[in-house]
C-alpha cells in the first residue's frame, strides 16, 4: 500500500499592520509570477501605491474597498519625483493605513526600493521588504533565455542603462564589465542602445555576438528580437520596439531557438 499522502496547510503569513508599509515586488508582469506574500499584501492593503508598470491583472487582485494611487515613473513623461513618493507613503502610514507599496519586478533591483525603505526608517515607519521576480531573471526565461546555462556562462551581470539624468550612468567599467561577465542583462536601456553597443564593442566584445531585446516581457505583448551587438541599434530601431524592455548579451540568446516555450493566453 501507498503511504497516505498529508494534507496540505495554508501558510502562516505576518499580519499587515495598520500604520506599516510594505514594498512589494510584483514580477515582470504575469500575475502568476506574484509570491504568496504579495497576495496576502494585496488582500489586506487598505491603500496601494504603485509603479506605471504593474500589470492590470496584479491590480485586479487589490480588495475591494481599498484605494489604488498611481505613482509610477515612464521616462520622458511627467513623473513624480522619488522625494515626493518617499513622502507619500509617510504620510498615508501615519494615518493608520495598511500601505502597499507596490512596485514591478523586485524592490530592490534597479527598483529604488533601499531609497524608499530608508526614508522610512528615518520617519520611525516600520516596513517589510517582499522581494518579487526580477525583469532580469522572470522577464528573460518567459522568452526562452535563461540568465545561466552550463556551457555558456559561469558569471552574469545585472546593469542599469538609465542614470538619474535619464541617460546612461557614468561611473560604468565598460572594460571591467565586457571581461568580468559572459552574459550581461541591461534594464531600461532602449534609448541607450546605441551607446550600449558602442561601449561594448570598443572594451572588445564581438560584433556577432548574439543580443536580444525583449519588449514588455511576461505580457500578452510580449515581443522579442534576437540580433547581434553589431546591429543591435539599427535592427531595434527598424523594429520600433516599444519599452519597458531588456537588454541581454551573451551566448545564452541562442539557446531561445530551442526554448522558446510561452505562448500568452
Amino acid at each position: 500500500m501507498s503511504a497516505p499522502i498529508p494534507e496540505t496547510t495554508a501558510p502562516s503569513l505576518p499580519d499587515f499592520a495598520p500604520g506599516s508599509v510594505w514594498l512589494v515586488g510584483a514580477g515582470p508582469g504575469d500575475p502568476g509570477l506574484l509570491t504568496l506574500l504579495a497576495a496576502h499584501a494585496l488582500a489586506h492593503a487598505d491603500v496601494v501605491v504603485h509603479d506605471a508598470l504593474v500589470d492590470p491583472g496584479v491590480l485586479a487582485m487589490v480588495r475591494p474597498g481599498a484605494r489604488l494611487e498611481g505613482m509610477g515613473k515612464r521616462g520622458g513623461l511627467a513623473s513624480p519625483a522619488q522625494t515626493e513618493i518617499n513622502t507619500r507613503l509617510v504620510e498615508l502610514a501615519r494615518q493608520g493605513l495598511r500601505v502597499l507599496r507596490l512596485k514591478g519586478g523586485d524592490p530592490f533591483v534597479f527598483g529604488r526600493g533601499a531609497e524608499e525603505a530608508l526614508a522610512l526608517t528615518e520617519a520611525d515607519i516600520p516596513f517589510r521588504v517582499v522581494p518579487g521576480v526580477t525583469a532580469g531573471v522572470g522577464g528573460l526565461a518567459y522568452a526562452g533565455i535563461p540568465v545561466t546555462a552550463r556551457d555558456c556562462n559561469s558569471a552574469v551581470a545585472f546593469v542599469t542603462g538609465h542614470g538619474q539624468e535619464g541617460t546612461l550612468p557614468t561611473g560604468v567599467d565598460w572594460d571591467g564589465l565586457a571581461r568580468g561577465a559572459p552574459v550581461l542583462v541591461f534594464y531600461m536601456a532602449l534609448r541607450q542602445l546605441d551607446q550600449v553597443a558602442a561601449h561594448l564593442l570598443a572594451a572588445g566584445r564581438g560584433r556577432d555576438e548574439p543580443a536580444a531585446v525583449v519588449s514588455r516581457a511576461a505580457t500578452p505583448r510580449q515581443t522579442v528580437l534576437v540580433t547581434t551587438l553589431g546591429r543591435l541599434a539599427e535592427d531595434v530601431a527598424a523594429a520600433a520596439v516599444e519599452p519597458p524592455a531588456l537588454l541581454v548579451v551573451g551566448k545564452v540568446v541562442d539557446l531561445r531557438r530551442t526554448l522558446d516555450w510561452w505562448r500568452p493566453v
